[in-house]
């Protein structure tokens, strides 16, 4: 390796590397999927499905212009299950994993890069946590596939039935809402309690994000020594509380909401029973939050649970986990940040802890930056399709957050619309926070000492 190419090297980013290699991943499944061979028709695969379809599946969205359950052969499905499993768990965490298990070592450079993909405080410990990360995935997907194969191999005989369950189950954890059941998705199972129960538990797994699952082991551990889960809550750090305080009031706030305003609409909840009702509006609220997996077509929901379901959407799962969105850290900050400021208090505080002024700037910026390609979305995908507002509206959200649920247009898509989709999806999936992260670092990097003198700018 030349001495400039080594210079290069050392300077690249984590996000640059997760960038390139998020393309990669795409132009490699784009040829490959265009192949004869992974269509079930024998004959090729238009260039702009394939790029679509390995778009979609890298940046574990889910949203299609042809069904994955039909137009895909066996070698099609297994390319996209690799592409999703990759996408999932990331460029950086799976290299990391290749050097251990072939007993490589790992530089301070390379550790470097871990903590950044990582969103680590720390170098100490960062491959130890790519080795628990892998394993836990690939624990928590297999444990998913049973009650999967619980329904499918009788419904698709064994060989079929099991691998649709391990695609599931993969798809599930990793929130990309793809599956190869049928051409709509689990709307055959809308009344299935173990379909149900076990794919939302697996979004959430997914969701929450390894940090919390971390914490709550560590804190399992220490309750079982103890034989005691007094202090239980109170040993868990402020990262894993917050979630876990906003992910269940999301849950199950989105589910009351969806509940109200479906409750007798002849198109989603009208038709059900009222434990159906119940399961299927904790479906929705879960699947919302990246996952992209639906029981009702998205399309027979009221307009405000179209709304509901986009703010939640928006907002997403939690940091370092499989999902997208703006992270249920992020709102929470923004918000508390919101109401320190209305109570005229200088800091936002949480359980007697204040929040730094520091991430309280990148939550804005994360924000900004995730509405802002949000709106650049739906101008450059309304111009392409001329589609209703709220059809559009709902494709680009999904899109930016990398949810994977449509109100039924994706398949109308002509090219140009495709292209822009994968832009959408290829800037969701690498994240406002890493734009965020990639331009703070800039900014730092030509910071000088000088403090400038303030000046007032009116507000409101």
């Amino acid at each position: 390796m030349s001495k400039t190419s080594t210079s290069l090297f050392k300077t690249i980013r984590a996000e640059q590397i997760m960038g390139l290699g998020f393309i990669a991943m795409i132009l490699i499944g784009t040829v490959l999927l265009h192949l004869p061979i992974s269509a079930a028709d024998g004959l090729a695969t238009p260039w702009s499905d394939a790029l679509f379809t390995a778009g979609t599946a890298t940046c574990v969205t889910g949203l299609v212009t042809v069904t994955t359950a039909v137009h895909w052969s066996l070698f099609g499905q297994i390319v996209i299950l690799f592409l999703i499993q990759l996408g999932g768990l990331g460029i950086i965490t799976m290299v990391t994993f290749m050097m251990i298990i072939g007993g490589k070592r790992i530089s301070l450079r390379s550790r470097k890069l871990i903590s950044d993909a990582c969103n680590l405080d720390q170098l100490h410990g960062a491959v130890g946590v790519i080795r628990g990360v892998v394993i836990m995935t690939l624990v928590t997907e297999l444990i998913g596939t049973i009650p999967y194969a619980i329904v499918f191999i009788p419904e698709f005989g064994p060989a079929k039935g099991l691998f649709s369950a391990f695609f599931n189950a993969v798809s599930a954890f990793c929130n990309a809402g793809m599956d190869i059941v049928a051409e709509n998705s689990l709307a055959n199972y809308v009344s299935n309690p173990i379909i149900n129960i076990n794919t939302m538990l697996i979004i959430i797994a997914g969701g929450l994000g390894y940090l919390v699952w971390f914490d709550l082991g560590k804190g399992i551990k220490k309750a079982v020594q103890k034989r005691s889960v007094k202090g239980f809550w109170k040993n868990l750090n402020l990262h894993s509380q917050l979630v876990i305080v906003v992910t269940t009031v999301l849950i199950f706030g989105g589910a009351i909401l969806i509940l109200l305003f479906d409750w007798g609409h002849a198109s989603s909840l009208g038709p059900l029973s009222v434990p159906e009702k119940i399961q299927a509006a904790l479906f929705q609220s879960v699947t919302t939050r990246t996952a992209g997996f639906e029981t009702i077509p998205q399309a027979g929901f009221t307009d405000a649970t179209a709304m509901v379901s986009a703010v939640l959407m928006f907002i997403g799962g939690s940091p370092f986990g499989t999902a997208g969105g703006m992270k249920t850290t992020t709102v929470a900050i923004m918000v508390l940040a919101c109401l320190a400021y209305y109570r005229g208090e200088d800091s936002a505080v949480v359980n007697s802890r204040a929040i730094r002024s520091a991430d309280v700037r990148a939550a804005m910026a994360v924000i900004t930056s995730g509405v802002l390609m949000s709106i650049i979305g739906i101008i450059a995908l309304s111009l392409c399709t001329g589609a209703d507002f709220l059809d559009v509206f709902y494709e680009v959200l999904s899109g930016v957050n990398t949810v994977g649920l449509t109100r039924g247009i994706t398949s109308t898509f002509n090219v140009p619309a495709k292209i822009v989709m994968v832009i959408v999806m290829f800037a969701g999936r690498l994240g406002p926070v890493t734009l965020a992260m990639a331009m703070t670092r800039r900014a730092n990097s030509a910071q000088k000492s000088i403090r400038y003198p303030e000046k007032r700018i009116m507000i409101g």
